[in-house]
């Protein structure tokens, strides 16, 4: 019988280059599979760690101290590891153990809960652990080893009827405070929402609330639930505990960065937090000096018996009445002083604008009926929708307030002006093209190199360095800039503001932060926009020493002779060439 001789399966270097890349890539596969296979026949199956973990009585001594070693297969499959093999957290032992003598290694929890795991390291556990305290809390001091259950289950270390005992393993006197406290109590009846350890100090990033470093983030944990409208409610406390210690001195210095302000727990204590009634609490009128005393040396009653949280008149206090009462008075006073005086004011002013405006001499036209009429779709249109637009964006400020809190009301009225304005645009750009006035009003808008010189000519006039400012024609530099700032920022405005209003239709070409984008820009174009108008048109048009009060070409398109021929001398010696409009009202 003829045997058949085996012939190895390793390519012969003679062969083609494509066959030797095939058979290398052959054996590291069968590297690799026998790797696996072998690492899979070394790892323990459970039924070998229970032959002896299943034994109650098994313990090992370390340091002096005996552990045990029982592992309560029942409790186990119970636990949210039921469907996890021992081997697959104890992944450091071998089949030799135990006869490799080699302990068991402190299971690494981040192999699946990695996210919790980091978490934890930043925490003051895991720090200290970090530091070589091997006494400091770890994974399964506060979750267990083998009996680890669900968060929400009541037989979890964690949940929130147990979690007070769990931590009372190592901050005994901490737990049995926070068990008398209104905390507490309310937890062990049963409420969900009352605070927990965790709710206070994180859940996994432990951390400590006391020292100078923490006073805002007291005041920050505490307001988590007392400026929730939904728990004030369900346990009848206050609503305005929150709001009513920011606006106090003590808020008012944390706020700021005080790190010596009293913050919430100052006054009403860190664990064993009370009731004002409870003769225990810290804030009961027999102990309220004691606890001023902290911080204001000397204090007697009549320092500490004042209220620093209620502003209401509800319980008939001597001294919160006054104080309302005080409060509406001067409110009233305010309001009727300030108002007289700027009644009086304002009634000043347009008695002297009046007289100015009749008393200004020879004028001459500036601007023409079409230039008024699109001046002013634009200025309307302008207002509408900067008021509008900051309301859509703060609805709970006064300019959400106008439009009587209603979000369809804000959006529509924005999108109706943004047609306005968008509708004056392209009447602008009809009448740049078709009519005489409007091809030489963008020929003189547009910008020369003499408008660069008359820009370093004017900066040296105002320090002072020239005598004369530079002699301007139909437009200064500062006309020109505006007008096609004007321009851009329509454009920019109606652009984006299209995206954002169909974004659905944009979406189907382009990717959805495209309409972030429009957002974003939208936004802060219309803050440049405003404070443009601002700084820059309001100056030129109204407190400029030359124009104020009023340049008044926006009402009647005319200026005085005198202003024209001290501000734009170069375009005076024109002033009598008949516009459009003066050529029809001759006829």
């Amino acid at each position: 019988m003829k045997t058949r001789e085996i012939i190895p399966c390793v390519p012969d270097s003679s062969s083609h280059p494509g066959t030797v890349r095939r058979g290398l890539l052959l054996g590291v596969i069968l590297a690799a599979a026998c790797t696996f296979l072998s690492a899979g026949e070394e790892r323990i199956p459970d039924e070998t760690c229970l032959e002896c973990h299943s034994d109650a009585d098994l313990t090992m001594e370390k340091d002096g101290k005996e552990s045990s070693l029982f592992v309560d297969e029942k409790k186990l499959r119970a636990s949210v590891h039921a469907k996890n093999q021992c081997s697959e957290c104890h992944n450091d032992l071998t089949a030799e153990h135990p006869d490799d003598e080699k302990p068991a290694l402190k299971v690494d929890c981040a192999q699946c809960h990695e996210k919790q795991s980091a978490s934890f390291g930043a925490s003051a556990h895991g720090l200290a652990l970090h530091s070589g305290n091997e006494a400091a809390a770890g994974c399964v001091d506060c979750h267990g080893s083998h009996e680890v259950f669900a968060h929400g289950s009541e037989k979890s270390a964690t949940h929130f009827t147990r979690l007070l005992q769990t931590c009372g393993e190592c901050h005994q006197q901490e737990a049995e405070d926070v068990a008398a406290s209104v905390h507490g109590k309310a937890t062990a009846k049963g409420a969900f929402d009352a605070p927990t350890c965790i709710d206070c100090h994180e859940e996994h990033k432990i951390g400590s609330l006391a020292g100078a470093g923490s006073m805002r983030k007291v005041g920050e944990t505490c307001s988590r639930c007392h400026e929730s409208e939904r728990i004030n409610t369900k346990f009848g406390m206050p609503a305005d505990r929150v709001q009513t210690f920011s606006d106090s001195y003590h808020g008012l210095a944390v706020k700021g960065g005080a790190t010596n302000a009293a913050n919430c727990a100052s006054c009403h204590g860190y664990h064993k937090v009370l009731r004002s009634t409870d003769p225990e609490s810290s804030i009961h009128r027999k102990h309220l000096v004691e606890t001023c005393g902290k911080c204001h040396p000397g204090a007697g009653e009549n320092f500490a018996f004042g209220t620093i949280h209620s502003t209401d008149t509800a319980h008939g206090k001597l001294g919160s009445v006054v104080n309302h009462w005080v409060r509406i008075a001067y409110l009233v006073l305010i309001f009727s002083v300030i108002g007289a005086m700027l009644l009086h004011n304002l009634m000043s002013w347009l008695r002297a604008l009046r007289e100015w405006y009749h008393n200004r001499g020879a004028t001459v036209v500036r601007m023409n009926l079409h230039q008024r009429l699109q001046h002013f779709v634009l200025v309307a249109s302008f207002i509408v929708l900067a008021v509008s637009g900051f309301a859509l964006k703060y609805p709970e400020s006064w300019l959400g307030w106008l439009f009587g809190g209603d979000e369809a009301i804000r959006r529509w009225v924005h999108r109706v002006f943004g047609v306005i304005m968008l509708g004056g645009g392209v009447w602008h750009i009809i009448y740049v093209i078709f009519t005489r006035d409007g091809r030489q009003l963008v020929k003189d808008f547009m910008p020369t190199l003499q408008d660069v010189r008359d820009v370093f000519g004017n900066l040296l006039y105002f320090v002072g360095k020239n005598p004369h400012h530079p002699r301007f024609g139909r437009f200064s530099y500062a006309e020109k800039l505006e007008y096609w700032a004007v321009i851009w920022g329509s454009v920019i405005m109606g652009v984006t503001g299209l995206m954002i209003w169909f974004k659905i239709d944009v979406t189907r070409f382009f990717p959805r932060w495209f309409i972030d984008v429009a957002i974003t820009i939208h936004f802060y174009e219309a803050i440049l926009a405003c404070l443009a108008i601002v700084v820059w048109h309001f100056y030129h048009v109204l407190f400029a020493p030359g124009t104020y009060p009023m340049n008044f070409a926006w009402w009647d398109g005319r200026v005085s002779k005198q202003w024209l021929e001290e501000e734009h001398p170069l375009d005076a010696a024109n002033d009598d060439i008949p516009s459009d409009e003066e050529k029809a009202g001759r006829k």
